[in-house]
């Protein structure tokens, strides 16, 4: 991934973080996105959820495939590892690096069309090994760089730029990721980010699969009045189903709330994420309910923003397959490689 090199300025009045690193730490380089992309708006959103979270640059690994959004890991995280997959293979080099070592955060952000149409099938596969990333989506309805074609994520009667109307029907990640098992669901707007931070938050700490579909308007292509991915229609039809914070585990702080107010959940590594309830029969916890919610409100015309739907009973792709708890790339290579012996003895399970 290359871009323009960022001046290095740091204000000696900037803010640290307990690691002692300011905002600017977590920065990459240049946009070369046009102007008043969604997709720079989600980078401004990552950038201030993993320097609030604290997290170590060098143990990220931020994975990408081809497409608008596939450019944004270059725009943060300058300091961390990055690979750029092929189109629509970013999951299978993500469930590499998940299975290799398994004390990295993972970060992919792919797009509509790297992910629900070409690389769809690694999308389904790395939903249902419950790798423990955070896979966010750009979502636009176009193909942006092949100047903004239909996507697969294209609603019904959205018309093109250009006039063309769409009459297929769309596939909706959110929808989709739940039918495969996904064990932590959201979705948000480029354009919302106190809702979007607190969801990277909780997405980077959720052991598993967490999918935020959020929808990034793109102001060449979909920016018209007669697009359904545009910023006057998403903010139009925005339904909320909830307002969510992310409170990280801090020592000394204690909060309160009454009865009724919030929904807690526990993260695996202490950390909580406070859910205020909109409507009092939401369940977060419910997959069936929350697919029929979602449906209801996109009957009206509404798109269900928040966190959807999570589940912490699921083991990730180490818990199903009994990994060792060390990193493979720090075993030795007797442990690796024990021999032809063990080795026939393994294949012998197999026939």
């Amino acid at each position: 991934m290359t871009s323009i090199v960022k001046p290095r300025i740091v204000h000696h009045g900037l803010s640290r973080n307990r690691l002692g690193l300011t905002i600017r730490d977590y920065e990459g380089g240049m946009s070369t996105l046009c102007a008043g992309c969604g997709h720079d708006s989600v980078t401004a959103a990552i950038i201030q959820a993993l320097f609030e979270l604290a997290v170590p640059p060098h143990r990220v690994a931020k994975m990408s495939g081809i497409g608008c959004s596939s450019k944004t890991p270059a725009y943060f995280l300058g300091a961390s590892h990055s690979f750029n997959a092929v189109h629509g293979r970013m999951p299978s080099i993500a469930t590499g690096a998940a299975a290799a070592n398994r004390e990295l955060y993972l970060l992919g952000v792919s797009g509509d069309g790297d992910s629900l149409s070409i690389g769809l099938g690694q999308f389904a596969h790395a939903v249902r090994r419950n790798i423990d990333m955070l896979y966010i989506i750009e979502n636009n309805g176009v193909y942006g760089l092949t100047k903004g074609q239909f996507s697969a994520s294209a609603d019904i009667g959205t018309a093109a730029k250009r006039g063309e109307v769409n009459e297929q029907p769309p596939i909706d990640p959110v929808q989709l990721t739940m039918a495969l098992g996904g064990t932590f669901v959201a979705r948000s707007f480029s354009g919302d980010k106190d809702q979007l931070v607190p969801l990277i938050k909780a997405g980077m700490r959720h052991e598993g699969f967490a999918m935020i579909d959020v929808l990034s308007p793109c102001v060449t292509f979909n920016d018209h009045e007669a697009s359904t991915k545009s910023y006057q229609y998403t903010r139009e039809h925005s339904h909320e189903v909830m307002h969510t914070d992310f409170v990280p585990p801090m020592p000394g702080i204690r909060v309160a709330y009454e009865e009724g107010e919030v929904v807690p959940i526990t993260m695996h590594d202490g950390s909580r994420l406070l859910l205020r309830k909109v409507s009092d029969d939401y369940d977060p916890h419910s997959r069936g309910a929350a697919i029929e919610y979602i449906r209801t409100h996109q009957r009206k015309g509404e798109i269900v923003t928040g966190l959807l739907f999570v589940d912490e009973s699921e083991p990730d792709m180490h818990g199903i397959n009994s990994t060792t708890g060390m990193p493979l790339n720090e075993l030795g290579f007797r442990s690796l490689c024990p021999g032809k012996r063990r080795l026939a003895s393994l294949q012998r399970r197999y026939r």
